[in-house]
């Protein structure tokens, strides 16, 4: 299909498909969000004529159209810096801890975990995500002290978490076994004492992670949508 077509000439499925996979490559390629491609796939599978088709690729390269380049980044995004080994970075943290007073603080993203990191808690809170942290030393201890309040630890699966706390009408929390730990990871230490609060410990996946799978989630009930429908175009045989 091209623009050059007559517009009221009726398209084919092979003319279809052909606007489908230019709208697939465009969304790999960052050029279309989700949205806009789930919108102009389902156009493209009822369009008709090429007239209806030709506006849906009109502004993507293809048909031998060349891209501009792309500038290229040497830094990388925290979800991409590599191995653990490239997470342990030695030194110094770049905070060695945090105080909630009838408040409350966080530490996340990229920052630098010490060797010891000391919090405190009264009547207050505090979240500590070591999910895109980088590490001073293999090992690491996070030393909680959680008075009638509340501190979070959350770790992504395959970090070895020992958790050696004491709970006074209060309660450390062991967190949950998500899969093997991985001998390249840190090893993290939750100790201290909670006397009428807790501390918890949690493991989650990256956000960049989490969005990548569900992502390819969606791509994937996308690709079950057009094969249910390819299934149902099929011409019968005897017609």
């Amino acid at each position: 299909m091209s623009d050059d077509a007559a517009p009221d000439l009726r398209a084919s499925d092979a003319d279809r498909e052909r606007v489908a996979e230019v709208l697939r490559d465009a969304l790999a390629e960052g050029r279309l969000d989700m949205d806009e491609f789930e919108e102009r796939l389902e156009a493209a599978y009822k369009a008709r004529t090429y007239g209806e088709l030709a506006p849906l690729t009109r502004d993507l390269p293809a048909g031998g159209a060349v891209a501009p380049p792309v500038p290229v980044s040497f830094v990388k995004h925290p979800a991409e810096r590599g191995s653990w080994a490239s997470r342990v970075v030695g030194g110094e943290g770049s905070s060695t801890g945090g105080v909630a007073i009838l408040s409350g603080f966080e530490r996340r993203g990229r920052w630098t975990v010490p060797k010891r990191f000391s919090c405190f808690a009264f009547m207050g809170g505090g979240e500590i995500d070591l999910r895109e942290a980088d590490f001073a030393d293999r090992e690491v201890e996070i030393r909680c002290v959680a008075v009638m309040g509340g501190l979070q630890v959350t770790v992504e699966p395959g970090v070895e978490v020992v958790v050696r706390g004491i709970g006074i009408m209060g309660g450390f929390e062991h967190p949950r076994d998500d899969g093997p730990v991985d001998p390249a990871a840190p090893r993290v230490i939750i100790s201290g004492f909670a006397f009428w609060g807790g501390v918890g410990v949690t493991r989650k996946l990256p956000r960049a992670e989490r969005r990548r799978l569900r992502e390819q989630r969606r791509q994937e009930r996308l690709d079950r949508r057009r094969e249910r429908h390819e299934l149902h175009h099929t011409p019968d045989e005897n017609d």
